[in-house]
């Protein structure tokens, strides 16, 4: 009778821990989102191939970045001059340096030497400048925006023509992921990122909304740290978080050039914390090969984004059906393959060149 009592207190002992012991975490889901973005890129066309050459060849393109003083924004701008100059039509890149003023200052030259259409690239909130958006395209100016929404959670607003987006959820679930895999579900983490960037809100809630989905148990804390602050604020921010929980085991801020910040918090709170992040912005990948404490970053040729958002302003101009999404994959760099982005790394390196031959037959250029 002793043993069947025990045999039953533990069975039932067994049961209670079930219903509150910790929750499933899937791990081999994560996994299994961390190989597929671990291989080299391939090239999807957006669209059916199009004469690209007779159809630009008396339309002309003016790029504004968000300013030019990033070099994350600059490449983008490169690709967009590199398609230009490949199809053969004129392109013009505006100087700025991350002004109101000078956003609309772009807008009104645009329009005042009659081209056809403006792309507003890079994260540049196209709400601060809508009156002169309306203007522009009243005067009979396409107006379009590229990397700057989610593809699938953010709408693209009534007063833009259209704008070629990127997939921000993924690149959310590939950081989220990366933690629970390295882990085995045991994740503590501190996200952050500056909420004043249109980017900002798919990236946290991708981040934030897959740790919960795959790692019911899994911590996250987030921060809003605006871009201007990240330098005063963030450092400390994230110093005192470590302090206050030393169980924190990522930091994964959703821009990487936030890790310049980020890295000096870490090894004066003396924590083990890593960095996972996006952008692939070139001294963060520097960080990564020369230290240890930035794990892994998601990063996209930025080259193909300016090529990829020129194909989608073409077709726009030339009356084909609109590409709203851009092709270009994400792409995992780790310590083992960190060094293919080139010593010092580039924006470019590392990501192969499909896209440069895809992008050449579809505009039927030999």
């Amino acid at each position: 009778m002793k043993t069947l009592l025990t045999t039953a207190l533990a069975a039932g002992a067994l049961a209670a821990t079930a219903l509150t012991g910790p929750a499933f975490a899937d791990v081999e889901k994560a996994k299994a989102l961390i190989e597929k973005y671990s291989k080299l890129p391939s090239f999807e066309a957006p669209g059916p191939a199009f004469d690209a050459k007779a159809c630009m060849a008396d339309k002309k393109m003016f790029v504004i970045p968000l300013t030019n003083a990033n070099p994350f924004n600059a490449a983008i701008s490169q690709g967009f001059v590199d398609a230009a100059e490949i199809v053969g039509f004129e392109l013009r890149d505006w100087e700025t340096q991350m002004d109101p003023a000078g956003w609309i200052q772009g807008i009104n030259t645009a329009v005042a030497e009659g081209y056809d259409l403006i792309d507003l690239q890079g994260g540049l909130p196209p709400e601060f400048v809508q009156p002169q958006i309306m203007e522009a395209r009243n005067a009979g100016t396409k107006v379009t925006a590229t990397h700057n929404w989610d593809a699938t959670t953010q709408a693209i607003p009534d007063f833009m023509d259209s704008a070629a987006n990127t997939d921000y959820v993924t690149v959310g679930e590939i950081i989220a992921a990366w933690a629970i895999a390295q882990t085995d579900g045991n994740v503590n983490a501190l996200v952050l990122g500056p909420d004043e960037i249109t980017p900002t809100a798919p990236l946290r809630d991708a981040i934030l909304t897959y740790l919960k989905a795959n790692c019911p148990d899994c911590k996250a804390t987030y921060i809003n740290v605006p871009v201007t602050e990240w330098a005063t604020k963030g450092q400390p921010a994230v110093q005192n978080a470590l302090l206050a929980d030393p169980t924190i085991n990522y930091v994964l801020p959703v821009y990487d050039s936030m890790a310049q910040f980020i890295v000096p918090a870490i090894q004066i709170a003396g924590s083990d914390a890593k960095i996972v992040s996006y952008n692939g912005t070139p001294f963060v990948l520097d960080m990564m090969r020369d230290g240890d404490i930035v794990e892994m970053n998601v990063g996209e040729s930025l080259g193909w984004v300016g090529m990829a958002g020129t194909d989608a302003n073409m077709r726009l101009l030339c009356g084909l059906d609109p590409v709203t999404k851009l092709n270009t994959p994400a792409y995992i760099f780790t310590d083992a393959n960190v060094e293919t982005a080139g010593n010092p790394a580039t924006f470019n390196d590392g990501y192969g060149d499909v896209h440069i031959e895809g992008f050449k037959k579809l505009w039927g250029i030999e």
